[in-house]
């Protein structure tokens, strides 16, 4: 079973919007653990617009199940992880200014950056993943990192297959066999929803973790979140 980790940006989003601390983010992810969820995600940024570093640093003794951290590795989320020391790190080429992930490593272009950083975070005893687009030689310059996951960036799947192309599906799945050959962990993760989630997972082989956020929030306004999340997880069986 691919597990559900659970992105509570948006509730950190929510909760920045007003002041004060409603809705509570730790409660947050004692629910949607409680719920089921197999882990909390969270992506903290420079200017700390959604989740705080301070929230990442309390999330720590209320996430008992899997704990992943997103981000660019600049030397703040570099101290953040290593003081925290989740379960895994999840590195993210954002910008400082963009509005949420859009694209990929260069694996082949950042090589030595990312064997750095990476070799940094294992000394620590924390599994890294690296956030790649579904092309075939970012899927080896990956493993030329020493990563132990991949996270394929799906929003372009997730775009047409909304459209009715379910024909997008299939660099995905090339990247998933060439990831399973070169024996690298595979997550996913960007607009998946319920409306693709289980198409999604039927055809990547070796899905091992879905990291879903702002559908699963939007999704929970009209459905509930205990509900999304079994919901969910029944899609991902």
């Amino acid at each position: 079973m691919t597990k559900l980790s659970v992105n509570i940006n948006k509730i950190a989003t929510l909760r920045n919007s007003r002041g004060g601390d409603v809705p509570n983010v730790l409660q947050f992810a004692k629910d949607v653990q409680r719920f089921g969820a197999e882990g909390v995600t969270v992506h903290p940024r420079p200017d700390e617009r959604h989740i705080r570093y301070q929230d990442a640093r309390d999330l720590k003794s209320v996430v008992h199940t899997e704990y992943n951290i997103e981000g660019n590795p600049v030397p703040s989320f570099m101290d953040l992880v290593l003081q925290i020391k989740p379960t895994q790190v999840t590195l993210v080429p954002d910008a400082e200014d963009a509005i949420t992930s859009n694209a990929g490593w260069d694996t082949i272009k950042h090589k030595s950056f990312l064997v750095d950083v990476i070799k940094e975070f294992h000394k620590n005893g924390i599994r890294t993943s690296i956030f790649v687009d579904p092309v075939l030689s970012q899927i080896e310059g990956a493993k030329a990192t020493g990563t132990d996951r991949i996270e394929l960036y799906t929003e372009g799947f997730a775009l047409q297959y909304g459209l009715g192309n379910t024909g997008a599906i299939k660099p995905y799945v090339e990247s998933a066999v060439l990831a399973n050959q070169f024996d690298l962990g595979i997550n996913a993760g960007h607009d998946l929803s319920l409306e693709n989630i289980q198409f999604f997972k039927q055809n990547i082989p070796g899905l091992l973790e879905v990291s879903i956020g702002h559908a699963l929030i939007a999704e929970s306004l009209y459905l509930g979140i205990e509900n999304v999340i079994q919901m969910y997880l029944n899609k991902l069986k």
